[in-house]
């Protein structure tokens, strides 16, 4: 069997050439440049976005409900027909 501790030193030393060699410089500059995109970007981070969904959907089922009150209001209000000529 491996031992963890040298694959973590192994992983160690290739990391650590990786950044020493051009590859690494590439790797910072293009990490620089989306991070300046994702800055210009109106983006939002995860909680924020489930918050929000959050809301809409207690709000969606508030509106389902109001609907069907409505609904149950108008039908009330369909079988209560005044007499004619009691206006």
């Amino acid at each position: 069997m491996l031992n963890p501790k040298l694959l973590d030193e192994m992983s160690a030393r290739v990391s650590s050439l990786l950044a020493a060699t051009p590859a690494g410089d590439i790797e910072k500059q293009m990490r620089a440049v989306l991070s300046s995109v994702f800055a210009k970007l109106d983006l939002v981070t995860r909680e924020e976005f489930d918050v929000q969904r959050e809301v809409l959907t207690r709000t969606r089922e508030k509106f389902v409900a109001l609907e069907a009150r409505v609904s149950e209001l108008e039908a009330r209000s369909q079988t209560i027909k005044p007499e004619p000529g009691q206006a």
